[in-house]
């Protein structure tokens, strides 16, 4: 009985299945579901430098393709997360610095666009629509330096614009995100290639935080964006990620954090787990999906000497791991509405649908 106990409880653990495997002609950078759908919404860039834009629907354990256009310039990101139900608009950043504003159903011509960075858009959020109260923006960071937060209501110029002092060299930012989405509040999280993560406050206008890490930093997400901030992943370059509480501010210290090594490779990106914060899956450069489970300490501040408060960090555990792509994985992205269920780009050019069981009993 004791072999019997054994096995059930290593089939409660969830598992990383693999659902749907679907091959395209060119490099894929990002996927993302089309929100409280069935379909998704890939992006890349074909070899002659063209944008490539597709839409599938899945059915039967199949993607089937529902619309494929070509732009002018590679897409390198996207996101729904400035738009409502309704409109369920995509906002993309392109390998030419334009951010551009698309209607599914009708992909000829964006309904809007800016092009303000001179360099790629590496990564984009959004916030006001399906995450987070107050009115829909976009963030893009770029290769140029500079992080832009836009109001697709106003055209042509963004409403904050981040960029390095005029004696600093511009780093290269990879990971954007929006935070501490609450009324009035609202605050944005930038991660460079050179280690930096900067916090920056929307609604004072000033730098809240900043720390440089050991390495690169290719993903930056809090574990939720709508409420007031609480848990920050940051994933890097050399295998490394961090998680940081972002409760409580030392003056001097700054956020408490837990890092972990893994993927023995590039850790690419993060994400939280939508139906539960304090799950999360990170993909490697080994082509590694790995899903972890945040656990906090029993006090999360205490009182330094001086009687300040200091954050305390809890301890990541891994849940359980699979290697699906012999190639980087560049982006993955949950469903909001179907737990465990995940869209995956990787650099074998191939997009993912993958199913994480049993994330209930987390």
């Amino acid at each position: 009985s004791s072999c019997s106990s054994c096995s059930s409880v290593v089939m409660d653990k969830p598992q990383i299945l693999e659902h749907i495997h679907h091959g395209v002609n060119y490099t894929l950078f990002d996927a993302l579901w089309v929100p409280s759908s069935a379909r998704c919404v890939v992006l890349g860039q074909h070899a002659k430098g063209t944008g490539a834009l597709e839409v599938f629907n899945m059915k039967q354990q199949k993607l089937h393709n529902i619309v494929s256009v070509s732009k002018k310039s590679g897409f390198k990101c996207g996101t729904f997360n400035h738009s409502n139900e309704e409109e369920r608009q995509l906002a993309t950043g392109s390998f030419d610095g334009s951010l551009n504003i698309w209607d599914l159903e009708r992909l000829e011509l964006p309904c809007y666009t800016a092009k303000k960075h001179t360099q790629i858009i590496n990564c984009i959020d959004g916030c006001g629509g399906l995450r987070g109260s107050g009115a829909p923006e976009i963030v893009t960071g770029s290769r140029d330096g500079s992080v832009k937060v836009w109001d697709p209501r106003q055209p042509e110029d963004p409403v904050c614009d981040i960029v390095p002092e005029e004696d600093e060299h511009a780093r290269d930012c990879w990971s954007v995100a929006f935070g501490n989405a609450v009324g009035e509040e609202r605050c944005v999280v930038a991660g460079y290639d050179n280690g930096d993560v900067k916090l920056f406050d929307l609604r004072a206008m000033k730098l809240r935080w900043e720390t440089t890490l050991p390495n690169g930093v290719c993903s930056v997400e809090f574990d939720r964006p709508d409420i007031p901030m609480n848990k920050l992943l940051v994933t890097c370059l050399e295998s490394r990620f961090h998680v940081f509480d972002t409760r409580t501010l030392h003056e001097e210290e700054g956020f408490a954090s837990v890092t972990e090594k893994s993927h023995k490779s590039t850790i690419w990106v993060g994400r939280h787990l939508p139906q539960n914060r304090d799950v999360f899956v990170t993909c490697g450069g080994n082509g590694g999906m790995n899903v972890w489970k945040y656990n906090y300490p029993k006090k999360r501040s205490e009182e330094d000497e001086s009687g300040r408060s200091r954050g305390v960090a809890g301890t990541v555990s891994l849940i359980n791991s699979s290697v699906i792509s012999t190639q980087p994985i560049s982006s993955v992205q949950w469903h909001r509405d179907m737990r465990g269920l995940c869209v995956t780009t990787s650099f074998d050019q191939t997009v993912r649908v993958c199913l994480v069981t049993n994330l209930n009993t987390l």
